[in-house]
Order: structure tokens, then sequence, then C-alpha cells
């Protein structure tokens, strides 16, 4: 008897659908795709049981003809694909044929179909690859498909199941990749009856935003746009005072396929990598169309992981979306605390109603003048203080337009009220290049900016004056309306790296003999790349040469590594050029790594400078490309407005 035989049908379906159907999430995943390559505008999904039990998905695509049905649910059938030329430029999200197949192996799955252009539509029904029905029915224009009992005839399957809670975060999770990758479309997700997301299918990408992740995150996004031949990148990045623990957060598709791939993650974390803390991780939602020539999605069963044929292109083109888009803005946060309790008066009208009527409530019905007055006071204190920022804005103009015609038409009452207003620090620093751009009074959201005076530009390097220091740590910086807080270490540490890889780039630094050298016993891979880069560690000052078999002496470092020059140092540097994607822009790795490592020579808090030692410090700082984070990612410098700080004291409500 031979031992090798050809297994029947129903066996390859099942081992088939044991590749491509994992759980409920994999069946929605198969279906809504085929929804979207079908043309629809609107999909719903509606699950029970996490969708062990239940599963309705309904679209309203282009359907399928009645001839084609029994033929959709044969393994390998498609109308995607005719050849395998077809498979170097796909453009759509399934290809395979392998879904209906794969999942009315494992399930009891009922089809109800229709086409524009048929009367009735089509009832199908089929279960563990066997046929059960072929008939006419009433339907609307679309497919809808009804999937019971996943893995009921395969036992061993289903019990590897979790919870149905569970299950239904992962179709949970699969809809909302699904909503943002094709913001065109309207998605509906229900769970045992209860609609938990719903988006307009507007075509808004920031709209479905806000509406899965809410306001925070959606009112702390930058966008980014960039565009090459053959590779468009846009989409929106989270500041990075929204960074998360995990990479649940990094959104990106490629040509609307949800997909993971290390090259991409690696771009956007390296672009992150001075903005963010070690262990985070940033917010981006990235739509990235590609050339289909370029990129291989058939490596996965689930068509879950990418490869391109142009990884070095991808990575510097991503890198630079994001790095252009995190630099577009000035990033200091703002601080805001919260709003203290209000304290109650202690007057004997008050301390006599709070005894006879312990309810604040029914103080509040017997006194309803109070509560008008209440009522009134916001909106009478937001027109008051609107009414002063258009003064003042119309005063900074006719200031300046004065200074240069010797010409006033400004009202003298109108003077005397903004002069009685200021503050002296703030007749002293107030910003006149950026507040006289403005001729007329813009529209209220606009006036809100100027609160926002930028600190880091050459302007300011002249106007901002150093208040003082707390914890001999943190640096008081009054600028025009607004306190900044500066963290010493942090700040010098930003400097000493930007100025570390400016004196490499130039060549401006020497080298320091060592003894006794310092000795490294590489591997054959380490071996390879310290000699493959060998040319740019001489170039930035090391002397290294052969010492015997895989061995090498370190003879000489940059003078400012001398300090801190180990073998732990050199090695970890290699380890950073083992991958095989860098980012091939100036400064290289290798400059970058040795920069980073030289912060360690920053002063650190509690130690205290002078005056003049911080101002230089400050004035150095805010000459910076990216002054906002050290290179390890924590934040230099912090705000708060005035404004902020008059609502505390009560100056303003």
């Amino acid at each position: 008897m031979s031992k090798i035989q050809v297994l029947d049908p129903i066996t390859i379906d099942k081992i088939a659908a044991g590749e491509v159907i994992e759980r409920p999430a994999s069946v929605v995943k198969e279906l809504v795709e085929n929804a979207i390559d079908a043309g629809a505008t609107a999909v719903v999904v509606e699950i029970k049981d996490g969708g062990i039990s239940f599963m309705r998905i309904t679209d309203n695509g282009c359907g399928i003809d009645r001839e084609d049905v029994r033929s959709a649910f044969l393994r390998h059938s498609t109308s995607k694909i005719r050849s395998v030329d077809d498979l170097l430029h796909i453009g759509s999200l399934g290809f395979r044929g392998e879904a209906l197949s794969s999942i009315s192996a494992v399930a009891q799955v009922e089809l109800i179909t229709k086409t524009k252009d048929q009367t009735f539509g089509t009832l199908y029904r089929i279960a563990g690859g066997k046929e059960e029905t072929l008939e006419d029915t009433g339907a609307p224009d679309g497919t809808t498909f009804i999937i019971r009992q996943l893995f009921y005839n395969t036992p061993a399957r289903r019990k590897f199941l979790k919870t149905p809670m569970t299950e239904a975060s992962h179709v949970g999770d699969l809809m909302t990749r699904l909503a943002l990758s094709h913001p065109h479309i309207s998605f509906q997700f229900i769970n045992n009856g209860q609609s938990k997301l719903h988006t307009s299918g507007n075509g808004k990408l920031k709209d479905v935003i806000y509406h899965i992740y809410g306001r925070e995150i959606a009112s702390n996004l930058l966008q980014a746009e960039y565009d090459t031949p053959g590779l468009k990148i846009t989409g929106f990045l989270g500041k990075p005072i929204i960074s998360r623990g995990n990479r649940n957060f990094e959104n990106y598709y490629v040509n609307g396929r949800y997909a993971r791939n290390s090259i991409i993650s690696r771009a956007i974390e390296d672009a992150y990598k001075d903005f963010t803390m070690q262990h985070k991780y940033p917010f981006v939602v990235l739509h990235i169309e590609i050339d289909g020539e370029h990129v291989d999605v058939n490596v996965h069963p689930t068509k879950m992981e990418l490869r391109f044929n142009n990884q070095q292109e991808v990575y510097n083109a991503i890198y630079s979306a994001v790095d252009q888009g995190l630099h577009e803005k000035e990033l200091i946060p703002h601080v805001e605390m919260p709003e203290p309790k209000p304290a109650v008066q202690s007057t004997p009208e008050s301390k006599s109603a709070v005894r006879s009527t312990p309810e604040p409530k029914t103080v509040v019905r017997s006194a309803p003048e109070p509560k008008t007055a209440v009522r009134a006071a916001p909106e009478h204190n937001l027109e008051y203080f609107m009414s002063k920022m258009k003064e003042r804005v119309l005063a900074e103009h006719e200031e300046k337009k004065k200074k240069e015609e010797t010409v006033t038409k400004q009202p003298v009452n109108t003077i005397q009220t903004i002069t009685e207003e200021k503050t002296p620090y703030m007749q002293n620093t107030a910003v006149r290049p950026q507040i006289s751009t403005q001729t007329t009074a813009p529209e209220p959201p606009k006036q809100m900016e100027l609160f926002e005076d930028h600190l880091l530009t050459r302007e300011a390097m002249q106007k901002y004056k150093v208040v003082g220091q707390v914890f001999e740590t943190y640096w008081l910086v009054e600028y025009d309306n607004s306190l900044y807080i500066i963290d010493q270490h942090a700040a010098h540490e930003r400097v000493l790296y930007e100025k570390t890889l400016k004196s490499m780039q130039t060549r401006e630094f020497t080298s320091q003999m060592i003894s006794p050298p310092i000795v490294l016993n590489l591997s054959m891979r380490e071996a390879e790349l310290l000699n493959t880069y060998m040319d740019r560690f001489t170039r930035i000052g090391f002397e290294i040469e052969e010492f015997g078999q895989d061995s090498y002496a370190v003879r000489a470092v940059p003078d400012n590594l001398f300090s801190i020059a180990k073998k732990e140092l050199l090695i970890q540097m290699l380890d950073s050029l083992s991958d095989e994607i860098a980012r091939n822009q100036s400064p290289d790795l290798i400059d970058e790594k040795i920069a980073s490592m030289s912060c360690k020579a920053a002063v650190k808090g509690n130690m205290k400078l002078s005056v003049q030692e911080v101002d230089a410090l400050i004035g150095e700082l805010l000459s910076l490309d990216n002054p906002y984070h050290c290179p390890h990612g924590r934040p230099t410098i912090i705000a708060m407005t005035k404004r902020e700080l008059e609502k505390k004291f009560k100056r303003i409500v």
C-alpha cells in the first residue's frame, strides 16, 4: 500500500482554513476587504458572542452575479487577477481566492447578494464545504454574509478561541484600522446589539481619528505630506506629548492595506528619536502610496506582512516625511494646572443659608438673581478680554506706524487704557514683528494665537529675560506673554549633542592617543562591520588596527570622547550598525551615536550656574534646529502663558 496519498478536498480546505482563518476577526477582515474591493461606500459589521456564534457583514457594493456564486466558493477562484503577471501590480486588497472557500469549510455560511442589473437577489447556503441551497430572494443591491458557528466542525480549533469579550475586542481593533485606512467609506461596528463604531465616510481622515481616539489626540496632531516619484505619503503625526508605551498606535497603510513592516516602523521611530523618551512610541496615521512593482504583499497567508525591493528608498522617504512634519511647528509643551475648587465665603447670610438649607440646590432656587449674575459673568469677562486683545493689537500696530511715519491716529483714551492694562514686563518684551503683521482684527480663534509667541526664533534671542533659577535645576525665562521653564541638564545635553555633530561634519576635532589601547575581541560579523565602516571611524578621529585573529586595538579616540571611551561604547556602536537598513543621511549613524555619548559631560541638576553661563546656554539652545528635546527624548523647555497665570489668580474668570 502506498504511504503517500493525495488528501481529499474537504481536508485540504480545512488545512487551508487553518492558515487564513484564525479567529472571528480573520473572517471579518477577509469579508470587509472583499466589500472594499467591490466598491462599497458603506459597510456594517454585526457580531454576537465575539463573532463565535454569529457574524453579519453587509455592504452596498457591486454584488455577485448569480452564475458566479458557486464559483466564488471554490478554492483559488477570484475576479481580481488573471495571470501571474498581475501579481506584480496588485491594486486590490484580496487576490488569492481562498477566503470564501476557507470560511465555508469551517462555518455555516449564508450569502445574500444582488447586482444592479438583476431583478432578484440570490440566496446561497453552504456549511462545512457542502452546498445546501441556491435560490432567488428579495434583496437590496450589494452583498450580505451571515456566518454562524465558527469552527463548529473542528472542535480542536474552537477550543483555542478566547472569551467572547476578547474576540470582540480583536474585531473592534480590526474595524478601527479599516476605518482609518479608508476614511471615504462609512463603517459601522455593532457588538451584541450596541453600536461601538460608526464613521461618516466623508473622506476626512482627521474626523475619523477624532471619532476613534477622541479630542485629546485629535487636538495634538501634525500634518505629514511627502511626494516623490513612485512614492507618496500623507497623514497625521501625533505630537510627542501623546506618545504611548507600545506600538499599537503606529498606524500605517500601504496602498490602503494595513500591514506590519519593520522598515516602516523603524523609519518612524528613528524620526521621533529626538522627540520621545526611551521605550515610548509615537502615534501616527500614515497612508503610503507606492508603485505595485516595488511591494510584495504575497509573503504571508493573512497578507499582514509586506516586502519592498527598494527598502532604503522607502526608509528615507518615510523618515523625511515624519522628520519634516515634526520640525514645522514649535513643540514646546504648555502647562495647564487644574482649576482649584472655589472657596465658600463665610458671610453671615451665607452661613445662615447653609444652616437652614443644607443642599446647595435649594439655595440656588431661592435666589435666582445671583444665579443669573453668575451665568452672565463668564460672557462679560470673555467679551471684555477679547475687546482688550483687539485694543492691544491695534495699539501695537499704531505704535509701529507712528515710528515709521511719525504720525498716530490712535485715540488718547484708548492708549491710556492700554497703558494701564500693561504690566512693565509686557512693555519691554512685546513682539513687534509678530503682532504688526495683523493689520485688522482677526477672528477669535486667531486672536488666541497671540499667546503663542515663538520663543525659538532669532528675533526672540535679543528679547527674552532670565528671571531666575528654582531648585538649582530649572531656569525661568520671561518672553512676551509666556513664562518658559528650561531644564539646564537637558538643555546642555542638546547643545553638546548638536555641537559634537557639527564638529564631526566639519572635521573640527583632534585625536587623543590612549594607553594602553582598548582591545576588541569581535565575532566574524562584528569584524566585517568594523572593516566596512572603518573609513567612517577613521574620519572622526579613531585609530584602529588589527591585533591578532578577530581582535582589534583602538589606539586613539576623538578628543571629546577621551574621558568616556570604553569598550562597551565601541561594541554598542557596532551593534547599532548591524541592522540592514540605516538612515542614509547626514549626520550618519556613527556620528549620532558618538554625539549622544558625549552628552554625559553635560551639567547636571542641582549644579549652580551663573546668570551669564545660563544666558549663554539659552542663547546656544535657541539657535539649534531641534531645541525642544534632549537626545534621549526628554523635553528641554515647557511653557505657561500669562493668561493661565491670571486665571489662577482670578484676574480673569
